[in-house]
């Protein structure tokens, strides 16, 4: 109910393959995902840790020998790129083992290859036209735009998880506040009924 959502996003676009996903990692367990990739090929990860715990979570990829190309423990949100040396499966893993009941929800970026030249033929001697120039500007401004709305999207996630949790727990405070204040009240009640029985059975003895 906390985490209402499983994105998985894959997007094709020219010579680029880039996927995005969001996946729920359990507590005291490792997820691992796997690229085939050609030799001399460059790929790209992105992640964080958008709810659960101390929003950290360990990271590790390997090669196709399964020697290590990147470790990290306990990070929140890292970056890292490679360019790869043999053909074969690539792997990325993370793990939440060393948690032991705070499950993560981590986002992933995996993107390979380089990005498909705008304009093939910009090594020409001749200068670029004005609209060249500005078709050049505004595929870089687009990027950017596309990785801020990818930020704000994460942020956005982090912040209403955060925001659940905390209206959860303001619900069960309340909850259970209510329960005391019933349960102090009757006693109350009971304590006063005890006092006029008292002073019943003395005036009784007295009479």
């Amino acid at each position: 109910m906390r985490y209402p959502f499983l994105l998985i996003l894959a997007v094709y676009i020219a010579f680029v393959n880039a996927t995005e996903l969001t996946f729920e990692l359990p507590d005291n367990e490792k997820q691992c995902f796997y690229e085939d990739l050609e030799q001399g090929a460059k790929f790209d990860i992105d992640f964080q840790v958008i709810a659960g715990g101390n929003y950290d979570v360990d990271c590790f990829v390997t090669d196709p020998l399964n020697n290590m190309l990147y470790q990290e423990r306990k990070k929140q949100y890292d970056s890292f790129s490679h360019t790869t040396t043999m053909k074969g499966v690539y792997t990325v893993c993370f793990s939440n083992e060393f948690s032991t009941f705070s499950h993560k929800t981590v986002y992933l970026d995996f993107r390979t290859g380089e990005d498909d030249r705008l304009m093939p033929d910009t090594n020409r001697a001749t200068a670029l036209t004005q609209m060249e120039s500005a078709c050049l500007s505004i595929h870089e401004i687009l990027k950017v735009v596309s990785d801020s709305q990818t930020w704000y999207r994460l942020r956005e996630a982090q912040d209403r998880i955060r925001a659940e949790d905390l209206n959860d727990r303001v619900h069960f405070w309340s909850i259970g506040e209510t329960i005391i204040l019933f349960v102090v009240c009757i006693g109350q009640v009971f304590m006063l009924k005890s006092f006029f029985n008292e002073k019943k059975a003395n005036v009784a003895t007295s009479t």
